[in-house]
């Protein structure tokens, strides 16, 4: 089984080689070109997942190898690195950040690991543990991402509780604001509202990202049975009030059994 994944993985480097040597368009590609692709492979990636499609998965998580495989060949042409060093630095880097593997550290459990992991990101001379926080991720991820380090050093509340009350004091400050009339100091309240409703999700098992992507995914699928149903009646969508959308708005949540 290992010797098939070799040979699959070698298969693709050997392509590479081909495809940079003789494809124009390859030719030309460079990390700047491929960077907004890589996003957009990821992006289709998040959508088969979410979708379940295990078809689409493979062959998302294919392309998105390709373009890792990619960056490595135009830096070994750089003379900078390449695949193999690659490898080998994620390789060490995970047996350095998982000493209860390859060392003698005892963990409890998962949030033992992830305590570890966030410390010995310190110990390797970063000056904050918010340093490996991407700077252009979406910022519903971004918030995640901040609360899941800072509880890896224990910045975290009690109970969730506790959670509750920060979201029903940030949408308290939210309606002062909203009745003061301050465009700006709204914007920072509801942030704030947004900020505190994810640490919730986080304390209750739920990923905010993935709920509001279902969410979205819902309100899709449900608007556009409700476009095709008000068509098939001979309907205009746009010359209907509220009320009458609404009827076929309960049709769509029964036609897809949705609450």
């Amino acid at each position: 089984m290992m010797e098939a994944k070799l040979k699959a993985f070698e298969r693709l480097l050997i392509i590479m080689d081909e495809l940079r040597e003789k494809c124009p368009w390859d030719q030309k590609q460079t990390m700047q070109t491929l960077r907004h692709l890589t996003i957009e492979e990821c992006y289709e990636l998040t959508d088969a997942i979410l979708d379940g499609d295990m078809d689409e998965i493979k062959g998302e998580l294919g392309d998105i190898m390709l373009h890792l495989v990619f960056y490595s060949k135009i830096a070994s042409e750089q003379r900078q690195f390449d695949v193999a060093d690659v490898l080998n630095t994620v390789c060490e880097k995970l047996i350095h950040r998982h000493p209860h593997i390859y060392g003698d550290v005892k963990v409890a459990d998962e949030e033992e690991v992830k305590a570890n992991w966030e410390r010995l990101k310190l110990k390797e001379g970063k000056e904050s543990i918010l340093e490996g926080v991407p700077k252009s991720l979406p910022a519903l991820v971004k918030a995640t991402r901040i609360q899941d380090k800072v509880k890896g050093i224990g910045f975290e509340w009690d109970n969730k509780a506790q959670v509750w009350d920060k979201v029903e004091e940030e949408i308290a400050e939210l309606k002062v604001e909203e009745h003061a009339g301050d465009q700006d100091k709204m914007e920072a309240e509801f942030g704030d509202v947004l900020f505190s409703l994810i640490n919730y999700a986080r304390w209750i098992g739920v990923d905010p990202e993935m709920a509001l992507a279902r969410t979205n995914k819902k309100f899709i699928n449900r608007f556009q049975w409700m476009e095709k149903s008000v068509k098939k009646d001979g309907l205009n969508l746009g010359e209907m009030d509220l009320k009458e959308m609404d009827v076929y708005w309960e049709a769509a949540k029964k036609e897809k059994n949705e609450s």
